[in-house]
């Protein structure tokens, strides 16, 4: 294959526009950190959406270094590592110290210690065509957990049955995301990309369905169907990069805000 698949002009076509669509959801928590660097602090919401997105990231670039020629995914993982790295340091400066601490453990744990980790294992003791079966499958794990986290959002829509809490944009870039991406996975035979995705678009269609059904409720019975201000979006969520932004709802403050932690 050569670098930019340009064989493929419908493979390269569907890289380039993974890479612009992903790029613009990096870029989603922006206002969030600008808001965190203006107030001085991060409100109480967690780190660990953004710790998994940078692992996701580096696990991603690794991968596609191994297997070689997937110029497209190294270049978009690198905007998610760099995105997600000055994400996490914001958050580090601005975190409390409970919160800050346990986000530094998070990044010594996984991305230090178990990106290490992957690292000397796939190379000392597997060959280069196991080496790619075997990170394959490791990064149809690590994105396919970031798929845990929707469920609590989902579940608190379902819950409260309202919608404020979900914006309907997130559902339709997870949607597109993953529709970019499982083709370009397809049309490359790489099952390792491919295969996320399909969770991907399942949550992207099981989102939409529920905003549609929860914001007619909301509008019979007078419950707000706008998007929660404060509602803070995480990268964490495209495949495969990281994945697409996912909405963190603040709770209002209480004894675990001190802590610089709000449990979702």
């Amino acid at each position: 294959m050569a670098l930019f698949s340009m064989h493929n002009p419908l493979v390269f076509t569907l890289g380039i526009l993974g890479n612009l669509v992903s790029f613009m959801v990096f870029l989603a928590p922006v206002p969030t950190f600008y808001r965190v660097y203006k107030k001085k602090s991060t409100e109480g919401f967690h780190s660990v959406p953004y710790v998994i997105a940078l692992f996701s990231s580096m696990v991603w670039i690794y991968y596609a270094w191994v297997k070689s020629n997937e110029f497209l995914l190294i270049t978009i993982n690198s905007v998610g590592c760099i995105t997600e790295s000055i994400y996490v340091a914001i958050y580090i400066v601005y975190a409390h110290k409970k919160a800050r601490i346990l986000t530094l453990k998070l990044l010594l744990l996984l991305n230090f210690g178990g990106f290490g980790l992957i690292l000397i294992l796939s190379h000392f003791l597997t060959n280069r065509s196991k080496r790619v079966q075997v990170l394959g499958w490791i990064t149809v794990s690590v994105s396919t957990s970031v798929f845990i986290a929707p469920l609590s959002i989902m579940k608190q829509v379902i819950r409260t049955k309202s919608v404020e809490f979900m914006p309907i944009s997130l559902s339709f870039f997870l949607i597109l995301t993953a529709v970019i991406w499982f083709f370009y996975g397809l049309l490359l035979k790489d099952v390792y990309i491919a295969l996320p995705n399909i969770l991907g678009l399942i949550f992207g269609v099981l989102q939409m369905m529920l905003y549609a059904i929860y914001k007619r409720y909301a509008q019979d019975h007078k419950l707000p169907t706008h998007v929660n201000p404060n509602i803070i979006a995480s990268s964490d969520q495209i495949h495969p990069v990281s994945t697409l932004p996912l909405p963190i709802p603040l709770e209002n403050k209480d004894e675990s805000a001190d802590d610089g932690i709000v449990e979702p």
